[in-house]
């Protein structure tokens, strides 16, 4: 519970008169529940200096992934991957670039198919903004973001009727920036506060006999790190941590772009990091509080009990550690993921998964999966996740042994990497230098000890390396040739597997892109 002298919960009302959804037998509704740029290591179930009772509760009522990842940790990406339950090379997408209008494996198309009614609210991410990849119907929060001519999101629709004239961007700082301040306006008018609110609604009226699939998608705790004052309050007198410093990092201590408070590396010091991460810490809070609304909703309804709720985040956010921020990057703060799955009554009484914990890696490929096997349906031979149910029901269950990442050239021309990690250990390999890094992940979770140059770990950094090739081995020559892993030299953002046009924005990058993918062809 929150602070009672801080905080008042409230509960959100039923709509009068509305029968709860009754559902197919055996097939549960389905909440997904996303937050933007959400570090894995910001919940207070596994960190003591982060207020958020609402996910600590459904992590108690069902199991904690204390090792999930996001394997391409970038927006676009990440959803890539959520939606289809493909591995990066096989949804086609190694760094940021657009999401493809149509996958053969869709989320909610797939659950569509299988009887469910399905909906989306808050930020999707996708091109075109309004695609529905198979929903009934979205209602969506872009960030601002405009990507097509006379796009307006719905919730700046919505914010237009009830603040007319006002400014929804009034802070004026930017959606990468470290800088934070407390929300201005009434807390409502908040777009934490719309998605959810939204998502009561969708909640209060479904009256439907098709079992529901909701995905709830938070654009918070990205930056702009604007949470109202109250929750701010929250961490007064909090001793937050400061981000990890290594000697590795040395090297990303000078801003590189001083000039803006969007910079993807430097050391701005200790006063703005702090707050920063204090103000992310309380938008986060925000959103937890914004979930018990919607958990108190499901429950007011009757159908909290008949729900598989899964909570978890596109990628994280890096805060300064290592003098890095933002996201792209195969360390922890960016690549790590909160991940929690709280079964069905039903499901629990048969699988237990009740205030347990799983150390296993786990990725976004394996929620697809996960949620086709809880709906009755079979999960593609060919999808590269899979399901959670069976490692929540026995933890000693087969599972994979290690999980990819990457990222293609952002920010600067040398962050290109490939990562494999177990979640004991992380290997990381330069793509544009061959540079090597290994962190013990148990005994560093801050990763600052590089055993890459020690020779005691040569032998295990060797077990790494050849993992690694064997895994890039299905791709073309740009990656292994003769066995051997290769200097990348170009920014490969598509692999030959992404599913029709990016849809650039100018005949020169339609240009580029034929230009791609004849190469890309030839490679193959």
């Amino acid at each position: 519970m929150y602070r009672a002298d801080k905080i008042l919960m409230i509960g959100a009302a039923a709509a009068a008169g509305v029968p709860a959804a009754a559902r197919t037998v055996g097939q549960p509704h389905i909440i997904l529940i996303v937050a933007d740029q959400f570090r894995g290591d910001c919940l207070g179930a596994v960190n003591p200096h982060i207020h958020t009772p609402n996910l600590d509760r459904l992590a108690a009522e069902g199991t904690l992934f204390t090792h999930a990842y996001s394997s391409v940790p970038s927006s676009t990406p990440a959803r890539a991957g959520l939606l289809t339950g493909l591995a990066p090379w096989h949804h086609g997408m190694l760094g940021y670039g657009r999401v493809a209008e149509h996958y053969r494996y869709e989320m909610p198309r797939m659950l569509g198919e299988a009887g469910y009614y399905t909906f989306g609210i808050g930020k999707m991410h996708w091109f075109p903004q309004k695609t529905l990849h198979g929903f009934n119907g979205t209602l969506v929060d872009e960030s601002g973001r405009i990507e097509q001519d006379g796009f307006v999101s719905d919730y700046r629709d919505w914010f237009k009727l009830h603040a007319p004239g006002i400014n929804p961007d009034t802070l004026h700082i930017s959606w990468n920036s470290h800088y934070a301040a407390p929300y201005p306006l009434d807390e409502r008018l908040h777009p934490t506060a719309w998605t959810a609110q939204t998502a009561i609604e969708m909640i209060d009226a479904y009256a439907l006999g098709d079992p529901l699939f909701l995905k709830v998608s938070f654009a918070r705790p990205h930056s702009p790190y604007d949470p109202p004052e109250r929750f701010v309050a929250l961490y007064d007198g909090e001793q937050i941590p400061l981000p990890f410093r290594s000697a590795w990092s040395e090297r990303f201590a000078r801003p590189d772009t001083p000039e803006t408070s969007d910079a993807c590396y430097g050391d701005f010091g200790d006063s703005v990091a702090l707050r920063a991460r204090k103000y992310y810490y309380a938008s986060i809070s925000f959103i937890d509080y914004e979930i018990g609304r919607i958990v108190e909703a499901l429950k007011e309804k009757g159908i909290y009990d008949d729900c598989l709720i899964i909570f978890l985040s596109d990628h994280g956010d890096m805060l300064g550690d290592h003098n890095h921020w933002r996201k792209t990057y195969p360390y922890e703060g960016s690549a790590r993921i909160p991940f929690i799955v709280r079964l069905p009554a039903d499901m629990r009484d048969r699988c237990g998964g009740v205030n347990e914990r799983r150390s296993q890696v786990v990725e976004l490929r394996d929620v697809l999966p996960t949620m086709l096997e809880a709906a009755g349906c079979g999960v593609p031979d060919d999808m590269d996740g899979r399901s959670v149910l069976g490692l929540i029901a026995d933890p000693g269950a087969p599972w994979r042994e290690y999980i990819d990442l990457e990222h293609a050239q952002i920010y600067e021309p040398e962050n290109c990497w490939m990562a494999l990690t177990d979640g004991r250990r992380k290997y990381i390999r330069n793509a544009r230098t061959g540079e090597e890094q290994l962190f013990d992940l148990e005994n560093d979770p801050g990763e600052c000890r590089d055993l890459a140059g020690e020779e005691q770990y040569a032998a295990e950094l060797r077990t790494w390396r050849t993992r690694l090739t064997a895994h890039l081995a299905e791709r073309d020559a740009r990656y292994v040739r003769n066995g051997e892993l290769q200097i990348i030299t170009e920014k490969i953002i598509y692999s030959p597997n992404y599913p029709g046009s990016t849809a650039p924005a100018t005949p020169r990058e339609q240009q580029k892109l034929r230009e791609w993918r004849r190469e890309a062809t030839a490679w193959r």
